[in-house]
């Protein structure tokens, strides 16, 4: 399963477990025999380590239900809609009732279906190649973790189906100011669709066209900078002054990907503001225009770029690229891609994801949702406007 209910009980330990950070390659051999002796360190821990983190990840959970920032359940519940009941969709976040539940015994058998020898990635970053070679022939080879070496079951390896749907969460957001002064009352809207994987050619057109759509909240701390200039700001949040938020987020995943757009606004406005998402998609498959897209490339450069001048994130970008590609694209690769894509790129992959089905997640009070049937026929729409309604009495 590719969102474990134990992932959360094993964050605690993957942190250290997977990350080393190292200043000297000198200290290198004082470092991989931990490797040797971690993993009855990692994989046994005390009953009181077992029960400090069950109450941590309880106050996790009860702390995502209580912060005003709801972005974090909403991305939960969007790809639940997305993926329905299969890989990518299945719960993330551990439920409650099972928190009790985990015990040496599962972490053991997770431990022994996930972490084998092809699924696990030794990166470093400001060492020799054959030194690292060498420690890790010396330190890890032959040695046998606490929780086994059996060969793997039950592993899934199921691939992800896009389904679309909605998710609704009607919950009272009154009263999520944690000081004194009020917090207004809002109701927050997510609307996806179905991009592409990380390994599809099409993956920068859809990064690029994340990034033109950009967005953010409607009061940015800081200074210059900020992507006042994507779209998300010029066409919704300075025209419109009742929306608090307007967001753009692109998932990728081996096997498929989500482009979405998160909302914000008075309960009472929640149908215009639906509306307006709706034609920002259908926007998107339209004209683009060289300015706006030369920014955009060169704002996804520049994040790219000064990203990578942290050696923590040089060292995890290389992890995750040989993880999941086998190979790693060095940034120059990347910087050629993005100056690559073309305004029709961006219209042929939004055209693309528009003949799909929406993804669509609400949370707070609903009274004035559209159906999810008529917010599918306006992204199928030439002008993204929502179906008229006539009621007889208001």
């Amino acid at each position: 399963m590719k969102r474990n209910i134990l992932v959360e009980l094993l964050t605690f330990w993957k942190n250290w477990h997977f990350r080393l950070p190292i200043g000297l390659p000198a200290k290198m051999k004082s470092c991989l025999p931990w490797k040797s002796t971690g993993a009855s360190v990692t994989a046994r821990p005390r009953d009181e380590e077992l029960e400090m983190t069950r109450m941590a990840v309880q106050f996790e959970l009860e702390d995502l239900n209580m912060r005003p920032d709801p972005e974090p359940l909403l991305t939960e519940m969007i790809h639940q809609a997305a993926y329905r009941e299969n890989t990518v969709g299945l719960q993330r976040l551990c439920p409650a009732e099972n928190v009790a539940k985990m015990d040496r015994a599962e972490l053991h058998a997770y431990l022994r279906n996930y972490y084998t020898p092809d699924r696990m990635v030794l990166a470093a970053v400001g060492v020799e190649h054959q030194h690292l070679v060498e420690c890790a022939r010396k330190h890890l080879l032959g040695s046998r973790p606490a929780w086994g070496s059996d060969g793997a079951v039950q592993v899934d390896r199921s691939v992800a189906q896009y389904t679309g749907g909605i998710v609704k969460l009607e919950r009272d957001m009154s009263n999520v100011s944690l000081g004194p002064a009020p917090f207004p009352e809002l109701t927050h809207v997510m609307i996806g669709l179905e991009s592409c994987s990380f390994l599809e050619a099409d993956f920068i057109p859809f990064a690029v066209l994340n990034m033109m759509m950009g967005g953010g909240g409607s009061f940015s701390a800081g200074g210059p900078g900020k992507g006042m200039f994507t779209r998300l700001y010029l066409n919704v949040l300075n025209r419109h002054h009742w929306m608090y938020n307007a967001t753009s987020y692109h998932h990728s995943y081996e096997d498929t990907g989500l482009l979405c757009i998160h909302a914000s606004a008075d309960p009472r406005q929640v149908r215009e503001m639906v509306e307006i998402v709706t034609r920002e998609f259908v926007l998107m498959a339209g004209a683009v225009d060289v300015v706006e897209l030369a920014r955009a490339k060169t704002q996804l450069t520049s994040m790219l770029m000064m990203n990578l001048e942290a050696r923590p994130v040089v060292f995890e970008d290389v992890g995750r690229q040989v993880l999941a590609t086998r190979s790693r694209k060095l940034p120059h690769e990347l910087c050629a891609l993005i100056r690559d894509v073309k305004p029709e790129d961006i219209k042929r992959v939004a055209s693309k994801m528009l003949r799909g089905k929406p993804a669509v997640a609400a949370l707070g009070a609903l009274g004035h949702l559209p159906t999810y049937e008529h917010i599918q026929a306006a992204l199928a729409s030439k002008d993204g406007r929502l179906p008229r309604t006539y009621r007889l009495f208001r």
